[in-house]
């Protein structure tokens, strides 16, 4: 796999590829079809056609371009949403539930790979919960006592870093987490399932999602997938306007690769309390180690220099961990989360009940996906699930309402962007690579100068919900502040819930690059 024009690519793809696949180019029809082809999408279609279903995955570009390619693959129920703020919103049955959720998501992975004999460096490996700087001095006495509430009494108390080189102080420790290599894991999935009689189309960008008696599913190339059931496995959905989008938010993480001696650092999840917090795991390569530490998480398209993200994180890193080698690799993902902390999997909102959705991944997107595929694949079989209740994406958390009000008035704050000052024509300091965003007789405009100096206009407004886009320096994108809508320097859609590009500004004159700054007017735009 390569990255799209700009973006980070991350260590997964190191040596490691995905099955090629070719777009689909003809109507058909089938039992179920998927849209999105990662994580939460292959793992469905692999347990649906396991019950004789026909199943038929759609992706927008290669498969594990979204966001599972770019994941640090915590298989966890050490949930990154504290258990007791999970029971503050759920309940005590619900914190139950949601642990026991995320045990048999882990477990059913397991089952899958030595099922399928799968070579993908599973390891079942201890996570460690620390505070050290966090002035919440008590958060891990209330974690530790919400744990044991639940039924997770192997859940201990150190006193002491586990680390003979790491000093995280006192912490919390998990057992029987899980890590893997997600590609490796996935490559094997896919090709199981083609040679299980599944259907799995690449650059084949959906348009339009219909449920009901008649459903299909329509992509840009005017090509049908008529069905019985519609999976919707994008990160966010593509299918609605708002239903699910007023409650779950979307942030950026970064993520970077330290090169360590191999063996300095056990096999361990680790993460801290800090709010935006950190993570860390190690991958082995060949000659060395990767240290993966991630973290620095904020509003997509609400920080003005994402780049500099980076910098925080490595001088964390390096303040806390002192046997670091050199940035081997860096990129960065988006995490949706949710206002009371679990994600929304089953049957889409305001919608037939054929139509399903997995979502809201709030940084447990491995363990979130895998619930989500196999509650999904319950309903569809017309099976009970005990988790059914508590994942429902109609659900309303009235403890969660200050959660709900804080996100949607963040968002209502966005669109001030249409009257903010702040968007002036400095098109002249536009560098080779880079963009930027100007008002333009009451238009708002989109300006990406590319690599050979030529000036590429577009609208600036997000094609979802009228946001305005914002320039991502560290992954040469447009990004929306208000749902998370992600579009390629060019204005081509990446990331929904927009499903189609940023418009051309055709009323936009070009500026020939040989013009000096003092030679560009206003009149001349």
């Amino acid at each position: 796999m390569s990255a799209r024009h700009g973006e980070s690519v991350s260590v997964w793809f190191d040596q490691n590829t995905m099955p090629t696949r070719i777009p689909l180019n003809e109507d058909f029809r089938t039992d179920v079809c998927i849209i999105g082809g990662g994580i939460a999408g292959l793992t469905t279609a692999y347990l649906l056609m396991k019950e004789g279903k026909k199943v038929c995955v759609l992706e927008s570009d290669e498969l594990l371009s979204g966001q599972t390619g770019r994941t640090t693959a915590h298989f966890v129920n050490a949930l990154d949403d504290r258990f007791f703020n999970l029971e503050r919103f759920h309940g005590e049955d619900g914190l139950k539930l949601a642990i026991n959720s995320h045990s048999e998501a882990i477990r059913k992975v397991e089952e899958i790979v030595r099922r399928e004999k799968i070579d993908c460096d599973l390891k079942k490996v201890s996570g460690y919960l620390f505070s050290l700087t966090d002035e919440n001095e008590d958060i891990l006495e209330r974690e530790y006592e919400a744990a044991h509430k639940a039924g997770l009494v192997d859940v201990q108390r150190l006193a002491f870093s586990p680390f003979n080189n790491v000093d995280i102080g006192p912490s919390l420790h998990f057992p029987r987490q899980m890590q893997l290599h997600p590609v490796k894991y996935l490559s094997a999935l896919t090709n199981i399932i083609i040679e299980g009689g599944g259907q799995i189309y690449t650059h084949s960008h959906v348009t339009e999602v219909k449920g009901g008696e008649n459903a299909f599913v329509k992509t840009a190339n005017n090509r049908i997938v008529y069905c019985s059931s519609i999976v919707v496995a994008t990160n966010t959905p593509i299918n609605d306007m708002f239903a699910i989008h007023t409650k779950q938010a979307p942030y950026r993480t970064y993520v970077l690769g330290f090169k360590i001696l191999k063996g300095s650092f056990p096999d361990a999840l680790v993460w801290d309390t800090l709010d935006p917090y950190h993570y860390i795991r190690v991958e082995h390569k060949e000659d060395t180690d990767i240290l993966i530490v991630g973290g620095e998480d904020h509003k997509t398209g609400q920080e003005e220099h994402p780049e500099r993200c980076y910098k925080k994180l490595e001088a964390w890193a390096r303040k806390h961990i002192s046997f670091l080698g050199e940035v081997a690799y860096q990129w960065s993902g988006q995490v949706m989360e949710p206002v009371d902390g679990l994600a929304y999997l089953g049957r889409n909102p305001m919608d037939e009940d054929n139509v399903y959705v997995i979502t809201g991944d709030s940084g447990n997107g491995m363990t979130h996906c895998t619930i989500g595929a196999m509650l999904i694949t319950d309903q569809i079989m017309g099976r009970e699930n005990p988790w059914e209740k508590l994942y429902s994406p109609s659900r309303v958390s009235l403890m969660a309402a200050k959660e709900y009000i804080r996100e949607n008035l963040n968002v209502a704050a966005q669109y001030i962007d249409w009257l903010d000052p702040k968007f002036k024509n400095n098109i002249a300091k536009l560098t080779p690579d880079e963009g930027i965003v100007f008002r333009k007789s009451g238009k708002m405009v989109a300006a990406y100068k590319n690599e050979t100096g030529e000036i590429e206009y577009m609208s600036a407004v997000c094609p979802h919900l009228a946001g305005i886009v914002s320039w991502n320096k560290a992954e040469k994108s447009w990004d929306c502040p208000c749902h998370g809508s992600r579009f390629d320097c060019h204005g081509k859609v990446i990331e929904g819930p927009a499903i189609s590009d940023l418009k051309p500004a055709t009323d936009v004159k070009s500026i020939p690059v040989k013009e000096s700054p003092r030679e560009i007017r206003e009149s001349e735009l």
